[in-house]
């Protein structure tokens, strides 16, 4: 599981404008129609093709759950791509993202300063500039590290140093023990 790439993802899905489609052969012949065939998602899916013929007729109606999970999740990548597009392009050129994190977040910093780790509840506009390196980080396959790292590095910059009015000798910020981080955009 993806904590960082799962919730920009979940602060996109926010911006949709129509629900995706809930029932099994709903999105099942969504997806057949994005993917043009059966085969294709078939695969996607690990399932056989007649299971997804079988699914798009409406003889199957109630997958297994973990079939559920998957199906759900590849409609909802596939969901509304325009105004997936304009929610990032808009975070990242004007608006920014906001994070909700509580997370145990620690520092390097110069000898006499203490950089103990502390469990923190933070949540914190991020400039537009962060927005884009996140999304364009998560769209070349980033690993949640990766996230993370870029994550940090925004409240190093906003929350730590305040754009540069304090903490100006702060080196690295690291999420430790992350409870839970959400976005919103």
């Amino acid at each position: 599981m993806s904590l960082f790439g799962d919730g920009l993802d979940a602060a996109v899905q926010k911006s949709f404008t129509r629900p995706a489609p809930k029932s099994a052969p709903a999105q099942m012949r969504y997806l057949v129609k994005q993917l043009k065939g059966t085969k294709p998602v078939a695969q996607m899916l690990r399932i056989s093709q007649r299971t997804v013929e079988r699914y798009v007729k409406g003889q199957i109606k109630k997958p297994r759950p973990d079939l559920a999970a998957r199906l759900e999740r590849e409609v909802k990548k596939r969901w509304q791509p325009q105004i997936r597009a304009q929610a990032r392009q808009r975070a990242a050129t004007t608006d920014g993202i906001i994070i909700d994190t509580r997370a145990r977040i620690g520092y390097t910093a110069p000898v006499g300063t203490t950089d103990d780790a502390r469990l923190r509840h933070l949540t914190v506009a991020l400039p537009p500039q962060y927005a884009a390196r996140l999304f364009d980080a998560q769209q070349a396959g980033a690993g949640d590290q990766q996230l993370q790292d870029i994550t940090a590095e925004a409240l190093k910059e906003v929350y730590f140093q305040d754009s540069g009015r304090r903490a100006g000798s702060l080196e690295e910020v690291r999420f430790t023990d992350i409870e839970h981080v959400e976005f919103d955009l």
